[in-house]
């Protein structure tokens, strides 16, 4: 019976993989599609004014005025 105990997890997980895959490749697409695409898109845009906004425009200048070698 060991090898019955052996072989359910892995079974289990094939079976559970097998129907995570085909959710996903059923889910694309569809009636959905154009406000998923908006959604992405939003966040997207989002994303880059956080880091337009965060990116600093110049280095501060260093005290007594002396240049950073290079």
């Amino acid at each position: 019976m060991d090898y019955v105990s052996a072989l359910v997890p892995p079974t289990v997980m094939a079976i559970a993989f097998t129907f995570l895959i085909r959710t996903l490749i059923k889910s694309q697409g569809g009636a959905n599609k154009a406000k998923e695409d908006a959604v992405v898109d939003a966040a997207l845009a989002t994303n880059a004014a956080h880091a337009a906004h965060a990116a600093p425009a110049a280095p501060a200048p260093r005290p007594g005025g002396a240049e950073p070698r290079v």
